[in-house]
């Protein structure tokens, strides 16, 4: 299907329903994966993960004790977490808005929804490969960028653009100007007061 060769990515694969473990492990071994790791809730997945040297992790969002949200989180912030960069794909057949933002803001790096087809999963590991997104650091977030586009900011983007100089500013009025007859009578009363302090 690809030009990319996955013999010796390790892939954990977390889901409680054993039907969809042998469903994602069968795709995995058709695009090239020879080491896949299986968890069956969350709390097995912390398990392995601290046991073998995890590549890519593929979970889905419901499962008891614990659920992939709560998983993703130990796995960005825990500091019993081996490696808080691990790629996490969440794979749920819950697609509501409020799930996939919630994934998103859990430090998942990419989602996809149920069923899963050979191709789909291919093209998530392909885009985690070919455009990695950086990691940010927040008070209440660790986890891959969640800008997914570049929208372009309708003012004027003062980060970038060189100031310009400031013009000088207009006379408000005909009034402050000094005309030249002001002028010449303002010389003449400075001239004047001069004489009248040497005398």
């Amino acid at each position: 299907m690809g030009a990319y060769n996955f013999e010796r990515m390790t892939v954990l694969v977390v889901d409680d329903n054993r039907h969809m473990r042998v469903l994602v492990r069968t795709i995995l071994e058709s695009l090239g994966c020879r080491n896949i790791v299986e968890g069956k809730h969350g709390q097995d997945a912390m398990e392995k993960m601290t046991h073998y040297r995890i590549d890519l992790v593929i979970v889905d969002w419901n499962m008891e004790p614990m659920d992939g949200i709560q998983f993703s989180r130990w796995v960005r912030n825990s500091a019993d977490s081996p490696d808080p960069f691990t790629p996490i794909i969440m794979l749920t057949g819950h697609t509501e808005k409020e799930k996939v933002l919630g994934s998103r803001d859990a430090g998942v790096t990419e989602f996809m929804a149920k069923p899963v087809t050979a191709r789909a999963l291919y093209t998530r590991i392909v885009s985690i490969i070919e455009t990695p997104r950086p990691f940010i650091r927040t008070e209440h977030y660790f986890g891959p960028d969640r800008r997914r586009q570049i929208l372009p900011y309708p003012g004027e983007d003062r980060r970038v653009t060189t100031p310009t100089p400031a013009k000088a500013a207009a006379p408000k009025s005909s009034t402050t100007q000094l005309t030249k007859e002001k002028l010449d009578a303002l010389q003449k009363a400075q001239a004047r007061m001069k004489t009248m302090s040497n005398r």
